[in-house]
């Protein structure tokens, strides 16, 4: 099939920036025209696969970020076999784009998951009308903002149930916290959090240790205060209260606890400060370990080989679990002062979690790892969660397992504009231009509601549509979003 001229004017653009890109059925192919370095001249460049709706813009910055990933290789041994992203894909900040997902045998590369490791999704149903939530809608939010920007939530631990946290995520967390219940969590159901394990990725649990924790969250003795545990973060993370308003699996929603009508909440943050100090150890670790006669690699993404120093592979996959129990119990914390906060106000509501999962971190899986940045892990049968913007809807999904895109899918829209385009002056910023008309948006900074709002975003309904007819994922249901808190 002939390409249109405007593809061919693209993909030309494209060859001139050393890539060689072709285009088929929604799918972009994308390699290096040469190796970055000389002594890769006998190896060829890894071809990654990106999933675009037709009409979507293709980003140079952003092929151009996953080609280069697609290519990182050890002189010392150690590949990335496969490399692909989801339709959210856009540029990333530190030189690796989101929704890439690459899979690598004898190495690990901590940049490609970054500072924000275990960032994830998490979702919760509740039997409340809409109308019965509008009734009480103003003592919730007040109660909320309390919480999430106050700081009068209580989420101290004794430090023996912090080292648990950061050692064995949520089972480690809940045994110690059982023991001597500490902070509002001391109010919380402790058998529902046992149970919820089971609807959380790797049951909220990774092989972590205690001595890659930040120093001052793990003292000896005594109660750990943490003033970033129960945070939302910043960009664009959220807590938001939805309305399920449309189930189109009903035998999996069914399964699942999920009907039209009820109140949802979904929670995106990730491990936060803890996150950023493991991620930027690691990075500069890697950079350490490169053979010192060899030249850095162009594209800044340091790999750790098993063959050359199979110590510092384990002890970085080590650290990333250490940060990935404190995200998933961010999360938890985070739903659990809502769930606190909805029982104050609604009486006693349970609020099932339908699932936790993460899009930013390494794991084993076959005889190597994939890496996810920005991506989901989407086994066959896994339920995936994918949100919109502010003012778009968001999807339960379950996953198909698809082996062409190394079983993931996207993890939300994908951003259409900077949050710098977003806030720079002579920008329209009205409520109209923006997609803010309707917008219920909970925050104590303009700028954020500005950076973040439905403009910025690529629309939701392409991306899905798309990776379900790649048989990526399947649809169970629609939320809708209500109130949307973003700190």
């Amino acid at each position: 099939m002939q390409q249109p001229k405007k593809m061919n004017r693209l993909l030309r653009a494209l060859s001139r920036q050393g890539l060689d890109v072709s285009y088929s059925n929604k799918v972009y192919s994308i390699s290096l025209k040469s190796s970055l370095e000389k002594y890769w001249q006998d190896a060829s460049a890894t071809t990654a696969e990106v999933l675009l709706p037709e009409d979507f813009p293709v980003e140079a910055k952003a092929l151009k970020q996953l080609a280069n990933l697609a290519n990182v290789r050890h002189p010392q041994g150690g590949c990335v076999c496969r490399a692909c992203a989801t339709p959210d894909f856009h540029p990333g900040d530190a030189g690796v784009a989101i929704g890439s997902i690459a899979q690598t045998a004898g190495m690990v590369i901590p940049a490609a998951v970054g500072s924000d490791i275990n960032c994830g999704m998490r979702l919760h149903v509740a039997d409340l009308s809409i109308e019965q939530f509008l009734s009480q809608r103003d003592r919730f939010v007040e109660l909320l903002k309390g919480d999430y920007f106050f700081g009068t939530r209580d989420v101290s631990m004794t430090a023996k149930t912090a080292s648990a946290m950061f050692q064995h995520g949520i089972p480690g967390w809940l045994e110690a916290l059982r023991d001597k219940p500490t902070g509002s969590a001391a109010n919380s159901d402790f058998e529902q959090l046992v149970t919820e394990c089971n609807r959380t990725f790797l049951g909220g649990s990774m092989n972590g240790d205690v001595k890659w924790a930040p120093e001052e969250l793990v003292p000896n003795d005594g109660l750990v205060r943490d003033g970033g545990l129960g945070t939302i973060g910043g960009g664009n993370h959220f807590v938001e209260i939805q309305v399920v308003e449309e189930v189109v699996d009903k035998a999996t929603a069914y399964t699942w606890g999920v009907r039209s009508g009820q109140i949802a909440f979904m929670i995106h943050s990730g491990s936060r400060n803890v996150g950023k100090y493991i991620g930027g150890m690691w990075r500069d670790r890697a950079c350490e370990a490169w053979p010192k006669t060899l030249k850095h690699p162009e594209s800044g993404l340091f790999p750790l080989s098993v063959a050359a120093n199979p110590e510092l592979v384990s002890s970085y996959l080590q650290a990333e679990a250490t940060a990935a129990n404190y995200g998933f119990i961010n999360r938890l914390l985070l739903a659990e002062l809502l769930r606190l906060r909805l029982r104050q106000v609604f009486g006693d509501v349970e609020a099932p979690l339908v699932y936790d999962l993460p899009h930013n971190i390494t794991l084993a899986e076959g005889a190597g790892w994939v890496t996810r940045k920005g991506a989901c892990p989407a086994p066959d049968g896994q339920p995936v969660i994918v949100p919109g913007s502010m003012g778009a809807p968001s999807y339960l999904l379950v996953g198909k397992g698809n082996d062409r895109f190394l079983r993931s899918a996207s993890h939300g829209a994908g951003r259409a504009r900077s949050r710098f385009d977003m806030s720079r002056k002579g920008v329209d910023k009205t409520d109209s231009a923006l997609g803010l008309s309707d917008v219920d948006c909970i925050t104590l900074r303009e700028e954020r509601r500005i950076e973040e709002a439905p403009a910025a975003y690529k629309p939701i309904q392409p991306v899905i549509d798309a990776q379900v007819e790649a048989q990526i994922v399947g649809v169970v249901a629609k939320m809708k979003p209500v109130l949307t808190f973003k700190a």
